[in-house]
């Protein structure tokens, strides 16, 4: 019973919620609740619609969602109320329906109660119109997606048919072929690819190219036919949905109570798309909006803009500045009233004949002054707020520099309503891998067995490389012929998709893409670009390397000789770079279709002793569990050298296989290879990779025939493609790679096949990766293991008291390494630790019982899996290291320069290792050469606080110094610019002591400590580390910060930070789909912020003031009426006027100034980037500038009243008479107001200026010839066609406005000439000619060029005061340091 209740109450959550902007029915919100709902209960069971499971199929299958989506917020019999309920969630809209209830109470009522509702109105149906044209699209691309097409299996027609989206339930079986979308979350149960294999592109998840491989079930892998759905007799039983799409649990469990586990390399995601298989087939455990792709789907993200919260407090004061005001009508109208000695005429008694006392008509009177001066609130502001930041994303969107040609992409702005925020900001954390380096590994150097090889000619050929001359190159030179088109990726397939390939490859759920061609097409593989796969061996390491042949022949003739240590660890090295990863190997001419000569399951078969041969060899292919080379492998070559191949590895042959084929090694008719078959017959080629012996011919010929140096990898980062390459430049390449082996050539031993026992993948807990293989030679368990040093070498074997020759060996080589490791950081270059570790059957066997306890289970399964790879962990090998550089991104210095001068302080956080960090951070100026640097380390968290406190210590000394010294060079030559520069200081820290002061105790002094400081380089931090920095900064310092990455290890930094941005680099989209703006390039942070920034923060900010000031100039008119009319609550302009005056003749003018107005050049803007403090300040919309303004409006509203006032004292026009010059000059003083504020003037102005004029008067002309009985007893009626014929009319108009924006234009003109500011200077500027202006740039850099070096020349150089503790223990080491150096 609990479970429907739980799901009613889901559906009525997601029929009523509103969260997020858009308040999506797929609201992540709710489908949060729902989740954690279903978790708390039990666990998901799937079970097929089929057989002797159908009673219970009916059971279970209500409680689960069919596949059916609905996007769409609204229905066509909930639009109304649902988007009026949500549009009065504003405050602004319930004040105002506020006040058109209380206009109907009779005895407060000061407008006509439909003149009243009609701005409300007119505000709900703008928004309404809008919000319906955007469900309404989301409607139709619902309604096309749940009517696409799949093959669903029917029980009762007993075969596959296909059936709309909409209709696909969770225990359906669905059959998929190549280049078809996924159509909802399913279990693989088979695939055509005879090693169970599935190729899937995930790019509308994440946005990354490169295939995934997905695995079918273990145990389903062995079936030679398609699997019969009626037979399946097992049962799924798999954890509750939710939104991780990086993490599946569950089991299979037999009907024999066997359980199998699942993991997420068993599960096809909707939305993805099936590439290189001809067919799959699934079993449904997620539909619909519980599939991970919709949970995810929370819609566009949701922030309140820094200058959203300054309007909702001034907003409060204009509430209070008009309770004020009513409340002096409402005390003035009872005075007045108590004035009369008797009662006054116009009083009116009640129906009983009794009079209302004067406390009581003030009270009424409070009410009625609430309507009449309702204009104060700028009901229309937020409407026009909206139109504005639309106005300005386009512009950003639009603009040319921002867009990236090398990817084709432009700037994304997927967060609407905080674009000036970009204006504000304070602190930038920064990501370092992919956002301020290309993210391009490049194999520098390596050092295997201690011994170091610096790969001189590769760095050679770095220094003189163009990657834009290569471009035209590419073609032909790697994966064959790769495509430069635009178009999107073709990839071939034997059989054709349905109409589902109009969805395939799309940028939207609909693209409309051509189906597959039969063609095959070529692409760009990511992270294979010539600079990243184009090694040049060590000449000395090469020649070491083919030593294992010379070591192959001599140990064909002298058996006892053994292979150096060295050797041993080379091969060895090699080996764990080409096999310890997840590359997908691809052929040469198609980039996305595995290595292979022919299919087995594709051939015709021609007898039965074809059939025969085939079924052994599949059965000798996946019954053996240790793969051997094998006929036709070791056929090319002598047995001796075969035999000379086991000796290098110093094994003993264990296997059958192997003994005998050793025993063939002694026979001497066995030397003699078969000859090539010139054709073979059909069905004799077994699958088998091109590259792994697949030739009946010699090495030689085997080599020129197969496409080894076209092999494209696909990886799923840059390290692991990097790593790859350079094994692949010593021979030892990477041929094919299946779930269960992975086949490497390794120089002249010849292919060899790994048999593929487990992947255990990095983690940022373990910061580590391992696959477990059997070795083919020995037969043995051996671990390969690749991490960050930091972690490798606290895994090594420990070395015993009484030590040997080899552990002693061991020992040093360890320490050797970590030399070069230091020095590699040094240099820059990101560092991994290779490490091997051989284990015994026993030993895998005890490991391997523990691990799959973890896979099977399905609580806790991640902690479990991560216990046991750690358990498997330890006492590892050292054989050697590696350094890959990752160069800067073009532009980063300049940026980052930019972006300090604009007094933004830059924050590093990166997972690397300190001296990699601190290298990067001195080549992109983060920090300069007179940058005083203070490392923190500490290992307890009171050795951390006692170091903080002596580093603010010495900083202060420091500061007190430098200015004193400042203070004698200024006394001496008397001369500014032998002032010194501000003491800069920068600070950095490691993930372990980061720890400490994140802790409550330390957050105060830390922050104390960073603000004293110009940067901050954190080191080894973790995601959760990075997201908890900037959060404590943020919320602490109450400062504007901006987080910039591109990984998914910076998602949650992005997302907690004021504004997120992610770079749309190689590491696939995780980054830019949390972000709120999305770049191709830092460098294109610098204009983001600086010019774009810049401007939608003056622009909006100048509107927002401009709104206030016009709507309290213009209610003042009301306001200082009520002294001469008794405080009655009337007006002395026709009520439709009155609406309309801020609804129509006054509205578009600010919009069109808050989208276009340019107060500075973008080219002035980008040279001096110190004008972006004005932003960081809120010196244009601050609370000076706001009461400023409102002062500006009360005396305008008074010269406006009283100039006519005077005028017309004493005459006998009526009362719409005298409000109409009012009107009309308070018309001409607000947008010329607007003129004097705007800093640009175009055409666009003018012309809505003067159609706004126009508009008025043809309105008051129109509406004064037609409304003759409109507001009786009053009558407006020829009112504007006779005073258009009085020249007293104009004159009132033209004094009025004079002397009303007279303060105003003295002010601005004072401003300009005798205390211009720095954006005033600037405009100035901007208007000379552009040889003036670098001429006067030039100049100011050269004034601070000369101060520093004169500052510089009274210090040798640089100090960094390098601050260790090691249990409680201050360590100070004072060493010179030239970061000069670090600019290499």
């Amino acid at each position: 019973m609990a479970d429907p209740i739980r799901w009613a109450r889901y559906r009525w959550q997601r029929l009523v919620s509103t969260e997020g902007r858009d308040g999506s029915s797929s609201s992540f919100s709710c489908d949060k609740c729902y989740q954690s709902s279903k978790m708390s209960g039990r666990h998901r069971i799937v079970i097929p619609c089929l057989g002797h499971f159908k009673e219970e199929y009916e059971k279970v299958s209500k409680l689960y969602m069919n596949n059916r989506i609905r996007t769409t917020k609204y229905t066509l019999f909930n639009f109304i109320p649902r988007n009026l309920f949500e549009q009065f969630h504003r405050a602004a809209n319930l004040y105002f329906l506020f006040l058109v209830v209380l206009n109907w109470v009779p005895l407060v009522e000061a407008f006509q109660k439909e003149i009243t509702m009609l701005p409300l109105v007119v505000v709900l149906t703008i928004i309404a119109i809008k919000d319906g044209l955007e469900d309404y699209s989301k409607y139709k691309l619902d309604k096309q997606i749940n009517n696409l097409l799949t093959k669903v299996y029917s029980r009762q027609e007993k075969k596959y048919i296909d059936q709309c989206w909409k209709d696909v339930n969770v225990g359906d079986f669905i059959r998929l072929s190549c280049n078809e979308i996924i159509p909802a979350d399913m279990v693989l149960l088979y695939s055509t690819d005879p090693d169970g294999i599935c190729h899937i592109e995930t790019a509308s998840l994440d946005g990354e190219t490169n295939l995934k491989q997905r695995q079918v079930v273990k145990g389903y892998t062995e079936q030679v036919s398609e699997i019969d759905p009626e037979k399946f007799s097992s049962r799924i039983e798999c954890e509750s949905p939710n939104n991780d799409l990086s993490r599946f649990r569950g089991f299979v469990e037999h009907s024999n109570k066997e359980r199998v586990g699942l993991s997420r390399e068993n599960l096809l995601l909707r939305g993805c798309t099936i590439r290189n298989t001809e067919a799959v087939v699934g079993i449904v455990v997620y539909a619909g909006h519980e599939t991970k792709t919709m949970l995810n789907n929370s819609g566009p993200r949701y922030k309140r803009s820094k200058l959203e919260r300054r309007v909702n407090t001034d907003v409060l004061w204009c509430v209070l500045l008009l309770i004020l005001m009513c409340l002096i009508g409402a005390f003035g109208h009872g005075i007045w009233l108590s004035s009369y000695p008797e009662i006054p005429l116009f009083n009116v008694p009640e129906p009983d004949g009794k009079f209302t006392p004067p406390a009581l008509a003030g009270f009424y009177m409070f009410w009625t002054m609430i309507i009449l001066l309702q204009v104060l609130i700028p009901i229309s502001l937020y409407v026009s707020i909206e139109v504005v930041k639309l106005g300005q994303i386009y512009l950003i969107q639009n603009d040319i520099d921002l867009y990236d040609e090398k990817t084709d992409s432009t700037i994304q702005c997927r967060a609407l309503n905080i674009a000036e925020d970009l204006g504000q900001i304070q602190y930038i954390f920064s990501d370092k891998t992919g956002t301020l380096t290309e993210n391009k590994m490049v194999f520098r150097r390596c050092s295997i067995a201690g011994q170091e090889y610096c790969h001189e000619e590769n760095a050679k050929r770095l220094e003189s490389y163009q990657e834009a001359d290569s471009d035209e190159d590419l073609a032909g030179t790697l994966c064959g012929s790769l495509s430069r088109m635009p178009k999107k990726k073709v990839h071939s397939c034997r059989t054709a998709s349905g109409p589902l390939n109009q969805l395939a490859d799309g940028s939207s759920a609909l693209g409309g893409e051509e189906g597959a061609s039969d063609v095959p097409h070529s692409r760009h593989v990511a992270f294979s670009s010539p600079i990243e796969t184009d090694v040049v061996p060590d000449a000395q390491l090469l020649e070491k390397f083919s030593q294992i042949s010379s070591h192959s022949d001599a140990l064909s003739e002298e058996t006892d000789r053994e292979p150096s240590l060295e050797t041993v660890y080379i091969a060895d090295f090699f080996l764990a770079l080409a096999i310890c990863n997840t590359v997908v190997v691809s052929a040469p001419n198609q980039p996305r279709q595995k290595m292979r000569l022919s299919s087995v399951g594709r051939m015709p078969i021609k007898s039965l002793e074809e059939i025969k041969q085939m079924f052994q060899r599949l059965s000798v292919r996946r019954l053996s569990s240790s793969p051997v080379p094998s006929a036709k492998e070791s056929s090319s070559e002598s047995p001796s050298t075969f035999v000379s191949k086991l000796s290098i590895f110093r094994v003993k042959l264990a296997s059958p296989a192997m003994e005998g084929v050793a025993q063939m090694a002694k026979d001497p008719g066995a030397s003699d290879s078969p000859k090539c078959p010139k054709v073979s017959p059909p069905g004799s080629l077994d699958r088998v990779d091109i590259a792994a012996g697949s030739e009946h011919c010699d090495a030689g010929s085997s080599l020129k025939q197969s496409p080894i140096s076209n092999l494209c990898y696909e990886a799923e980062s840059p390290d692991e493609a990097a790593l790859v390459h350079a094994a692949k430049a010593y021979k030892c390449t990477l041929q094919s790679r299946t779930p269960d082996q992975v086949t490497v050539d390794l120089a002249a031993l010849g292919p060899l096949t790994f048999q593929l026992l487990h992947i255990l993948p990095f983690d940022s807990v373990r910061k580590r990766m391992s696959v477990v293989v059997r070795h083919p030679l020995s037969n043995k368990v051996v671990v390969y293991t690749k991490g960050a040093d930091s972690v490798i070498m606290d895994l090594l074997r420990a070395a015993p008291a009484d030590v040997n020759k080899s552990e002693l060996e061991q020992k040093n080589i360890k320490e050797r390494t970590q030399k070069h490791l230091d020095d590699y950081a040094r240099r820059g270059l990101r560092t991994l630790c290779i490490a091997k570790k051989v284990m015994s059957d026993e030993e895998y066997a005890e490991w391997l019982n523990s691990h799959f306890l973890a896979e099977t289970s399905i609580d806790n399964k991640e902690e479990l899996l991560l216990e046991s790879a750690m358990k498997l962990e330890t006492k590892l090998t050292l054989l050697g290291a590696t350094g890959i550089e990752d160069r800067l991104q073009e532009g980063v210095p300049d940026t980052i320069e930019a972006l300090r001068k604009a007094g933004i302080k830059i924050w590093m956080l990166t997972g690397d290792k300190q001296e990699t960090a601190v290298n990067i951070a001195c080549a992109c100026r983060l920090l300069e050469p007179d940058d005083k640097i203070y490392t923190l380390k500490s290992l307890s968290k009171d050795a951390c606080a006692l170091l903080m406190n002596t580093i603010l210590e010495d900083i202060q000394k420091t500061m007190y110094a430098r200015k004193n010294h400042s203070s004698k060079i200024m006394s001496i030559f008397q001369a500014p610019s032998t002032q010194a520069p501000e003491f800069s200081a920068s600070l950095v820290i490691d993930g372990k002591t980061l720890e400490y002061v994140l802790h409550e105790s330390l957050q105060s002094i830390f922050l104390e400590l960073t603000e004293r400081c110009r940067a901050v380089v954190c080191c080894r931090a973790t995601p959760l580390q990075k997201s908890e920095v900037v959060r404590l900064v943020r919320n602490k310092l109450k400062v504007m910060t901006l987080a910039i990455g591109d990984g998914a290890n910076d998602v949650s930094m992005i997302q907690v930070a004021d504004i997120g941005i992610g770079l749309s680099g190689q590491e696939g989209m995780q980054a830019v789909m949390a972000s709120d703006f999305a770049i191709s390039q830092f460098k294109h942070l610098s204009k983001l912020l600086l010019v774009h920034g810049h401007w939608c923060y003056t622009r909006l900010a100048n509107m927002v003031l401009y709104f206030f000031y016009k709507n309290v100039a213009y209610v003042n008119l009301l306001f200082w009426y009520q002294f001469f009319c008794g405080f009655s609550g009337t007006s002395m302009t026709d009520y439709w006027v009155l609406i309309f005056f801020n609804l129509l003749f006054t509205s578009v003018p600010p919009i069109i100034y808050g989208i276009l107005d340019k107060d500075i050049s973008a080219r002035i803007l980008m040279q001096l980037p110190e004008l972006y403090v004005t932003g960081q300040k809120s010196e244009v919309y601050s609370p000076p500038t706001f009461w400023i303004t409102l002062l500006d409006a009360f005396y305008q509203s008074l010269v406006c009243f009283f100039v006519p006032y005077f005028t017309y004292r004493g005459s006998d026009i009526d009362v719409f008479s005298f409000g109409n010059p009012l009107n009309t000059a308070a018309l001409f003083v607000i947008l010329l107001h607007l003129l004097i504020e705007s800093k640009t003037l175009t055409w666009i102005h003018v012309t809505i200026m003067i159609g706004s004029i126009l508009f008025y008067f043809v309105f008051a002309l129109t509406f004064g010839a037609t409304c003759k009985t409109c507001n009786p007893p009053s009558n407006p009626y020829w009112t504007m066609e006779k005073h258009m014929t009085d020249p007293v009319f104009y004159l009132v108009c033209i004094i009025t406005t004079s002397v009303a924006l007279l303060p105003r234009y003295l002010f601005r003109v004072l401003q300009w000439t005798l205390f211009p500011s720095p954006v005033l200077k600037a405009k100035h500027l901007d208007r000379q000619t552009p040889k003036k202006q670098r001429e006067v740039i030039t100049k100011k850099d050269d004034r601070v060029g000369k101060c520093r070096m004169g500052f510089q020349s009274t210090s040798a150089c640089s100090r960094c005061f390098n601050v260790a503790g090691k249990a409680g223990v201050l360590t100070f080491i004072l060493e010179t340091r030239e970061l000069s150096r670090g600019f290499s």
